[in-house]
């Protein structure tokens, strides 16, 4: 089965530990804040997170992790702040990708990248050559990404490519021109930070994702609090359109399926 189908189009393989974790990494401000420190010692907190979190990820068998570092919207910061996490991205590309590949690690950057510094490409282009061939996890940064922007992005280059579909295309022709068009869906997406928005975040490929809303601030999360949404994630009837009797008759014919398997081995 391919990697990017569409859970709208067939049903996706599931197992009880989520093959995709989206997360939106929100209240690094308010973390600081609350500790009447700067929003940067927020940020820069919120590096030890992802740490933990990629650590905790690979070593629970999560295949795909993609962090929302920096949506298209964020511009619209302080000057300051804006170029604060620009430099934190930078120190971050300098120390953190040769750490990723010597744990097998790929490393992915989405988004328009045009708005960055020629040093920032550099280097994100340089540590995705260097760990691309890592299959242990593969750690996608969704960096001046929006989900509007990816949907406008795959139509424009689908049509360049094949013009002819101008006046009619399938989903099929559209997916492998997405951003992510190397990744499954998202089983789980994780906000922190007590907000229950999807922020332009994904929006094509959240569609049959489990949304997963916590009140804990992105540095206090760590991989107790990954461990209580894939908890979560784990209660979930994931029917994709079905009912649940249907879901059931599904089950009990896989696992016979399965037993008659082991019978004739």
């Amino acid at each position: 089965m391919p990697t990017n189908i569409s859970s709208t189009r067939e049903i996706p393989k599931t197992g009880i530990i989520p093959r995709h974790v989206a997360i939106i990494m929100d209240g690094n401000g308010r973390w600081a804040k609350n500790r009447f420190l700067p929003r940067v010692a927020g940020h820069k907190r919120a590096m030890e997170t992802v740490r933990g979190i990629v650590k905790a990820c690979a070593e629970r068998g999560i295949g795909y992790l993609t962090l929302f570092a920096f949506s298209s919207e964020n511009w619209r910061r302080p000057k300051d702040e804006v170029s604060v996490l620009m430099q934190l991205f930078i120190v971050a590309l300098e120390q953190e990708v040769g750490k990723l590949h010597e744990n097998g690690i790929r490393f992915k950057v989405v988004g328009d990248l045009s708005k960055f510094e020629p040093k920032i490409i550099e280097f994100i282009r340089n540590g995705e050559s260097l760990t691309a061939a890592n299959t242990n996890l593969t750690l996608t940064v969704a960096a001046n990404y929006g989900g509007r922007w990816d949907i406008m992005q795959a139509t424009r280059n689908m049509l360049s490519q094949r013009p002819e579909l101008a006046h009619s295309f399938e989903e099929e022709d559209l997916m492998p021109h997405f951003a992510m068009s190397y990744a499954p869906e998202p089983d789980l997406f994780i906000r922190t930070g007590g907000e229950k928005r999807i922020s332009n975040f994904l929006l094509w490929q959240l569609a049959y994702t489990e949304l997963y809303f916590t009140d804990t601030l992105w540095p206090d999360f760590d991989a107790g609090e990954l461990d209580l949404a894939i908890e979560s994630y784990q209660q979930r009837e994931r029917r994709f359109g079905r009912t649940s009797e249907q879901l059931e008759a599904s089950s009990s014919t896989e696992g016979a399926r399965r037993f008659a398997a082991t019978e004739s081995a």
